[in-house]
């Protein structure tokens, strides 16, 4: 390979770890959770860390790096993510993990934007639309991976594994970058804007916190809506300041171009509805469907596969049909698959990957140009921003998807539960058994599901030997209660004839409690089933709608004519 082929490796192994790390925690979460002997709830910050510092110190970041020279800035950044997943993996204890995932994120932050730049700057101008590409599928396809992987580490070696799998290929990084990049590079003198950075900072800190912890701390809390509304105040604030700054952090010149704020808009939209799918379903296939995280994994490769296969077909689609028609597309694509995804018998591993297909030639089909639509025909600095800020909006796309649809199935789960409850009392209390045995029954059936636990594992025999001992003698006596004087013969026939009718009816009350439970069991996953299910059905309006934002696009866009 030549020079410039490994620099782009370099850059495209760079982007494919910082975003397989946004989304590789979350099937291996439960793992986490027992080796840690945390909370979810507190575990969930090793997740927001990450995307917390990562979407909010991007931009500031990427300007420093201009300031420092952005090959040193790069190798720094590898450092620092090679750090980050040494301290992750080792971690033993819950406080030790985020701090990993913070000194990850800085080195992701740091990544993200110079392996864009960088890669760009390999080629020239007339040729840089395929790099621009090659990157923008790593991206899409980083994304759509991390589930996948994050199930296949933990399910055959253990939850530290996906972190260490990190480590050889930041080696390799650092090796190659030591070869090939150019730590001699003339830097810029263009001053950094502090006040555009602080506001910058704020903004998408508080913005990105408010979303994560919106449904822990409660969407209505004091605390979240002024974290809303210091974000909104920043950003009016920064908006305002940059408008008349000598030099910004971001050139409001990239708003005013038009297929960029296509892209902006397509790029936050597509990542939103793809990271719902590939976050939610791995979750709803181990806890409602009870399969481990391999088979969970598995099930959504194939939005993966479809995104590798059609993404670089899309840049060909683009210059035959232009990107109105290919976004429009991509949208469309995806909607019917939440149309899918909301009638389709998700226990029919046919249908699922059928319509796990269809989502991901729909992304797969708008990651490809998408990157290529936001750089437009911008040069230097403000190509540079262009990128840093698209990073931004796809970290902001995966946030509002956890924010969305984990709040919602937080909500459809416990409002599941409380249904199932109901309906299992109800069901138990019209049992012929006795009320202390219906109390525990109900204790269990409640603990069950308040677990998320499948409730089938209740044992078939529910009379003990004590008890059907009693119910015999109790029988026996009231039968002899007013024949006392009678034969010893005739009261051994009295007790056979007492023990079969006993077991008779310790055989319909053992058949009566086990079809109750079968019974709220079938319902329960019912109620869990549509948990999940109901949040797609929910989104198709919004997802369809997606598709208005294709005609923001010319029809012979800026990018057929630098192809």
């Amino acid at each position: 390979m030549n020079k410039k082929t490994l620099t782009l490796v370099i850059c495209c192994i760079g982007i494919f770890l910082c975003m397989l790390d946004t989304t590789v925690m979350n099937i291996a979460l439960p793992a986490i959770q027992n080796g840690l002997h945390s909370n979810l709830d507190d575990l969930s910050w090793a997740i927001n860390a990450y995307v917390i510092v990562f979407a909010a110190l991007t931009i500031p970041l990427s300007r420093i790096a201009e300031r420092v020279g952005m090959h040193k800035f790069f190798l720094l950044g590898l450092l620092m993510f090679l750090i980050g997943s040494v301290l992750s993996a080792t971690a033993s204890e819950l406080s030790f993990l985020i701090v990993g995932r913070v000194v990850q994120s800085l080195g992701a932050a740091t990544i993200f934007p110079l392996s864009m730049v960088i890669g760009i700057s390999t080629v020239d101008s007339s040729k840089r639309t395929r790099v621009i590409a090659a990157l923008g599928v790593t991206q899409g396809l980083a994304a759509a991976l991390g589930p996948t992987i994050g199930g296949l580490l933990t399910q055959f070696s253990s939850w530290r594994w996906i972190f260490l799998i990190n480590i050889p290929f930041i080696l390799i990084s650092l090796v190659l970058s030591m070869m090939n990049l150019n730590f001699h590079e003339k830097r810029s003198r263009v001053k950094i804007d502090s006040v555009g950075a602080i506001l910058s900072i704020i903004a998408l800190f508080t913005l990105t916190l408010a979303l994560v912890q919106g449904q822990s701390w409660g969407w209505r809390s004091i605390l979240i809506i002024s974290l809303f509304s210091i974000s909104l105040l920043s950003i009016i604030t920064f908006i305002i300041y940059e408008r008349h700054a000598e030099a910004p952090m971001i050139p409001m010149i990239l708003f005013k171009d038009q297929q960029f704020n296509g892209a902006a808009l397509t790029i936050v939209l597509s990542n939103l509805f793809l990271v719902a799918v590939t976050v939610v379903l791995p979750t709803y296939f181990t806890k409602i469907q009870g399969k481990n995280e391999f088979i969970a994994a598995l099930l959504v490769t194939p939005i993966s596969a479809m995104i590798f296969v059609f993404s670089p077909i899309a840049a060909v689609l683009i210059q035959k049909l232009g990107a109105r028609i290919v976004i429009a597309t991509g949208f469309l694509s995806m909607t019917i698959s939440y149309i899918l995804f909301s009638t389709i018998n998700m226990d029919n591993i046919i249908q699922v990957v059928g319509t796990c297909l269809l989502l991901g030639f729909g992304y797969g089909i708008i990651a490809g140009p998408i990157v290529v639509l936001a750089a437009s025909d911008f040069t230097g600095e403000v190509l540079t921003a262009s990128q840093s800020v698209a990073g931004v909006l796809r970290q902001v796309g995966v946030v509002l998807a956890v924010a969305i649809f984990v709040t919602g199935l937080y909500s459809n789960v416990n409002s599941a539960k409380l249904q199932s409850i109901k309906y299992a009392e109800q069901k138990i209390e019209k049992l012929s058994i006795p009320n202390e045995q219906k109390k525990e029954m109900t204790n269990q059936v409640t603990e069950q599901i308040q677990e998320e636990k499948n409730t089938a594992t209740f044992s078939q025999n529910h009379i003990s030997a004590n008890q059907k001992k009693e119910l015999i003698l109790q029988h026996y006596n009231q039968m002899l209660a007013n024949n006392s004087n009678l034969p010893q013969v005739k009261k051994e026939k009295i007790l056979q004839e007492v023990t079969i009718e006993v077991n008779k009816k310790i055989q319909k009350i053992n058949s009566d409690i086990n079809d109750t439970i079968l019974g709220i069991v079938a319902r329960t996953k019912g109620k869990f089933s549509d948990a999940f299910v109901s949040l797609y059905r929910l989104s198709i309006f919004f997802v369809g709608v997606s598709m208005g934002v294709s005609f923001l696009f010319k029809r012979k866009s800026k990018l057929e004519r630098i192809m």
